[in-house]
This record gives structure tokens, C-alpha cells and sequence, in this order.
């Protein structure tokens, strides 16, 4: 299996009252109820756009310097993701497609180069 990256840049979505990102959310939310029955579903995350931003870090000498506050240097950022764990690209394109069609807005697919590592056990695990 590969892993793959979907994601859509904040700067897509139009602007949305309440409800119709509810709506939304509802319609992704039962896309990533499929992935996980399926169980290709590693994992998502979204909501993100510029009020979110903690910081910005960079390394000025060898040491890290932060800047507080939402400073995108650019009008692209991430909005939301999935990580998937599915055989090939066309099952990567036909998620990506499920989500674009649940969100009515684009979405990214991406391939990473090698499995990527675990961070965090589930505390039921030992």
C-alpha cells in the first residue's frame, strides 16, 4: 500500500455562511466514515485557515526564530487534509474525487515517497 496526502488550499473555498459549512461538513464527515470502514483512513484534520495560525518559525543562524501571529507570506495555505493508505493512484483519485464532490471544491493529491512514521500510540495499544 502508499500513502497519499489530499488536500485543499484555504484560498479555494469561497466564502460560506454557517450553515453551508455545516452542510460541508456533514458531506466530508460521511466520505471519511467510507475511508474508515474501508480502512484506508490514516488521518484527517481540516478547519485550518488563517485565524488558526499560531506562528511562523525560521532558522536564522542555526536557531529558530518565531514571528506570532497569522503572517502567510502567501495567499496559499492548507485548509484541510487526508492521509490515505490505499494500493494505487487511481484509489487515491477516486477519494480525492468523493471529497471534491462532497466539498464542491478542489482538491490536491499527493504521493509520498515512503511510508511515514507513527508518533503517538493509541493508549490502548502496548
Amino acid at each position: 500500500m502508499t500513502e497519499y496526502l489530499i488536500a485543499f488550499n484555504d484560498e479555494w473555498v469561497p466564502e460560506h455562511t454557517a450553515e453551508e459549512i455545516s452542510a460541508k461538513g456533514t458531506a466530508a464527515r460521511a466520505v471519511v466514515d467510507e475511508m474508515l470502514a474501508e480502512g484506508v483512513l490514516i488521518f484527517t484534520n481540516g478547519a485550518l485557515d488563517r485565524s488558526t495560525v499560531v506562528c511562523g518559525v525560521e532558522s536564522v543562524d542555526g536557531k529558530p526564530v518565531f514571528t506570532d501571529g497569522p503572517y502567510v507570506e502567501t495567499k496559499e495555505h492548507l485548509g484541510g487534509f487526508v492521509v490515505l493508505d490505499v494500493p494505487d493512484d487511481e484509489a487515491a483519485r477516486y477519494w480525492a474525487g468523493r471529497l471534491a464532490t462532497a466539498l464542491d471544491w478542489p482538491q490536491e493529491v499527493h504521493r509520498f515517497r515512503g511510508p511515514g512514521r507513527v508518533g503517538r500510540r493509541d493508549p490502548g495499544q502496548e
